[in-house]
């Protein structure tokens, strides 16, 4: 009897030792944006489906993980088996080997019914090297109340110089309430993704045909004069921390007449669970500048899941990559959390759904706003570099961070806007040089 029993406890021992072999643990290093918090909470759906993979998470702040992740892949670390990156991060990355092509998504990943634009970004050679989770451009979202009450009108083609008057006359400090909220947080994705398409329109450009770095020149002194000088009179203190996340949190709030950011952020301004102005938001393209009128600061970004050539878990993070963003997903959150809150900007059905129409107000000028981006010529005079708001090199990553510092420390009135801009041509042209860009 007791052999037997012996036995049995040594089978099941065997049992669960091979049960914990064939779990499978994903570690996801990703963003803590709001479309991104909420499909963690969605997983128990893959969890279901896949009871032997399981999933940790490592959630950053957007610099934070940016670095994390750039180090990791770079040394080949394998800390992580899915990352989130972006469209610059993509083609550099995949063209050095770091990134595995996504060759076994699954025959329910419709590849084809990505929008052409940003399954463009992520594909080299033809080969998708990133699942797009969510796209956008940049547009202008405000308070349709404060517009009336200032008395302002904001036209769906706005100019700098249109917002400017209409921030400024919907300040009122006593209240809190303040006409503008812009990106001012330091780092090449933060403050000078914003600063970045905003010169743009003023014809700004970094870098001409020989890469020579152009913050010497007189559109950059006009752009950067105007955004300090208009987040000065029209903005909230502490502006020069503010970044995505804590704009989203004073808009939501009621502190902003108006915010142009990311068309990601139209979702979580019109959903009534978390924002005190839900119904009062009105849209428009984002402005133009004396460049010219059909320069709309040519934002175009995509958050995406890839997988880094480092994992010895390719099979399982594949399964993971085409379930987060696959039509399925999208039907998934849709019926828990409304059709408003859908993923938007990366699938051609979404903008065909009729559901999505009517239950997203901001769902056209999405979809127009990133249809005007022209990321191959992203300002007037030629360049030799493809983006909107970044510059595609790889330099572009410790160049665009050191310059966001300089630009911050503008905002914050640490230094003046020529000291910003001397600082900004020197540094970007040592950079330049030590690159070999620059002869």
């Amino acid at each position: 009897m007791l052999t037997r029993t012996l036995l049995l406890g040594a089978v099941s021992v065997l049992a669960m030792a091979s049960f914990a072999h064939a779990e499978t643990t994903l570690t996801i290093a990703t963003v803590n944006n709001g479309d991104m918090v909420r499909m963690q909470k969605l997983t128990d759906d893959f969890a279901k489906k896949n009871p032997d993979i399981k999933l940790e998470w490592v959630t950053l702040e957007e610099n934070v993980l940016r670095q994390r992740v750039t180090t990791d892949i770079a040394t080949k670390g394998g800390q992580y088996d899915i990352l989130t990156i972006g469209t610059y991060e993509v083609p550099i990355w995949a063209k050095q080997g770091w990134l595995l092509s996504l060759d076994g998504l699954g025959k329910e990943y419709d590849k084809s019914d990505l929008l052409p634009a940003i399954s463009d970004a992520v594909s080299v050679d033809g080969k998708l090297y990133a699942s797009p989770f969510y796209g956008e451009s940049a547009m202008v979202m405000y308070r349709k109340d404060l517009a009336e009450k200032a008395g302002v009108k904001i036209p769906e083609k706005p100019t700098w110089d249109e917002i400017a008057e209409a921030a400024k006359k919907m300040t009122d400090k006593s209240s809190e309430t303040y006409g503008i909220c812009l990106r001012g947080k330091a780092g090449w994705g933060e403050n000078m993704a914003l600063i970045t398409a905003m010169a743009n329109t003023f014809g700004a450009r970094w870098f001409d045909e020989k890469w020579h770095p152009q913050f010497d020149q007189p559109e950059w002194k006009k752009a950067l004069t105007f955004y300090v000088d208009l987040m000065k009179e029209a903005g909230p203190p502490g502006a020069s921390s503010n970044g995505f996340n804590e704009n989203l949190a004073l808009f939501q709030t009621g502190k902003c007449g108006i915010w142009i950011d990311a068309t990601v952020a139209a979702s979580f301004v019109t959903n009534p669970k978390d924002s005190k102005v839900a119904d009062k938001v009105g849209y428009a393209l984002f402005p133009t500048g004396a460049a010219g009128a059909d320069n709309h600061g040519n934002w175009l970004w995509a958050w995406n899941l890839g997988i880094p050539a480092s994992t010895k878990k390719a099979e399982a993070a594949q399964k993971f990559v085409s379930w987060a963003t696959d039509q399925a997903y999208t039907e998934l959150v849709a019926s828990k959390e409304g059709w408003a809150n859908v993923p938007p900007g990366t699938r051609k059905s979404l903008y065909a759904n009729p559901e999505y129409d009517k239950a997203a107000p901001f769902a056209k000028i999405t979809l127009d706003a990133m249809n005007a981006a022209n990321t191959s010529k992203p300002t007037v005079k030629p360049v030799p570099y493809t983006g909107g708001q970044f510059v595609a090199i790889p330099e572009f990553q410790g160049i665009g961070t050191a310059v966001g510092q300089q630009f911050s420390a503008a905002l914050a009135g640490s230094m003046k806007v020529d000291q910003a801009l001397q600082g900004a041509q020197q540094l970007t042209t040592r950079e330049m040089t030590k690159g070999g860009y620059i002869k």
